[in-house]
């Protein structure tokens, strides 16, 4: 059973960064698939950024540029770093891992069925 825990989410001005982390336990066999999505209010979830279980990486056009999704295998946790940060970036930041395996960043992140979820962590872009 896989247990994501998110943090990092606060308060931050427009243009300003924040990191997301995401720490993964009760699984370390083989490689699987993780996405950051993300819910603001009255819309729609959306994914945000994905590591496929490849190795590979993709970013939603919405933020590309502006985030960067990575990995620390040696310490089991996700990464979002959120550069120049806008206030339509407001939402519930959510981690969810996938363990399907030949998965590309690309075919995960047009999922919306993921395998496991963790509870979220909340990012507020003020302008």
């Amino acid at each position: 059973q896989i247990q994501l825990m998110e943090s990092g989410g606060e308060p931050v001005q427009a243009g300003g960064s924040l990191r997301l982390s995401c720490v993964v336990s009760g699984y370390t066999y083989g490689s699987y698939s993780m996405v950051w999505f993300r819910q603001a209010p009255g819309k729609d979830r959306e994914g945000v950024a994905a590591i496929g279980s490849d190795g590979s990486t993709s970013v939603a056009d919405s933020v590309k540029g502006r985030f960067t999704i990575s990995k620390d295998n040696a310490k089991n946790t996700l990464y979002l770093e959120m550069n120049s940060l806008k206030p339509e970036d407001t939402a519930m930041y959510y981690c969810a891992a996938d363990l399907a395996l030949g998965m590309s960043a690309v075919q995960v992140l047009a999922q919306e069925v993921m395998d496991y979820w963790g509870k979220g962590t909340l990012v507020t872009i003020s302008s």
